[in-house]
């Protein structure tokens, strides 16, 4: 693996940390949802990291706010996954504790890469 920039941001660290949670909550899902609820959670979750991580890569603000708002609206994506989970009663509101304080501490992260002069 390539030691590039974006494995040092904390926004990106977190992100990473985010995908076993999603994977391990999917795994409570009936089967009916594989190609519904559960792909669209999953690649929504993939899509935080990898935007980060493209964004980083960038040279000008402009085209690295672009991907860090697409991770940042990929979030918000998987935030109303967990809701419409909740909503089914595939899960239940303490299990989504812990994933909801990382989801918005990588809110706040996002919007600081956003924010920042970099």
């Amino acid at each position: 693996m390539l030691n590039l920039s974006h494995k040092k941001l904390l926004a990106w660290q977190k992100s990473i940390q985010l995908m076993p949670m999603i994977y391990n909550l999917c795994k409570k899902l009936p089967k009916e949802e594989i190609f519904n609820l559960i792909s669209q959670i999953k690649r929504a979750g993939l899509s935080i990291s990898n935007n980060i991580a493209e964004g980083a890569a960038r040279k000008s603000k402009t085209e690295k706010n672009r991907f860090f708002e697409v991770s940042r609206s990929s979030l918000v994506e998987v935030d109303n996954c967990l809701i419409v989970m909740q909503e089914l009663n595939y899960v239940d509101t303490s299990e989504l504790d812990e994933i909801n304080l990382l989801i918005l501490e990588l809110f706040k992260l996002i919007t600081g890469l956003i924010n920042s002069n970099v």
